[in-house]
């Protein structure tokens, strides 16, 4: 396994998604994260287990196709990114709420 610069990794994960479809992922222990688009799998699982001290059994991708936006007469796309569905092992979990 190739070892990689823990600043650099940072930057690969840019939020935790929460959505309806991602909290009934929470109970098989799988998060759902946004990603940057040229992040690979290895690397997500590399960033995953060092900002969060886990173990990551496997890491899945997609990229969900770009929605249109339209302000007056002009049409756009909202942004692309890529979203990572991360399992965790049975005895990890991460805490995406915090106790306040």
């Amino acid at each position: 396994m190739t070892d990689y610069n823990e600043r650099s990794l940072v930057d690969l994960v840019r939020r935790p998604i929460v959505t309806e479809k991602a909290t009934t992922l929470l109970e098989d222990n799988k998060y759902v994260f946004e990603v940057t688009t040229k992040a690979t799998k290895p690397e997500i699982k590399a960033a995953i287990e060092a900002l969060f001290k886990v173990k990551v059994l496997k890491v899945n991708t997609l990229i969900p196709p770009r929605k249109k936006k339209r302000v007056g007469k002009y049409l756009g796309f909202k942004p692309l990114y890529k979203r990572a569905i991360v399992t965790l092992s049975q005895s990890d979990s991460i805490t995406l709420f915090p106790d306040v």
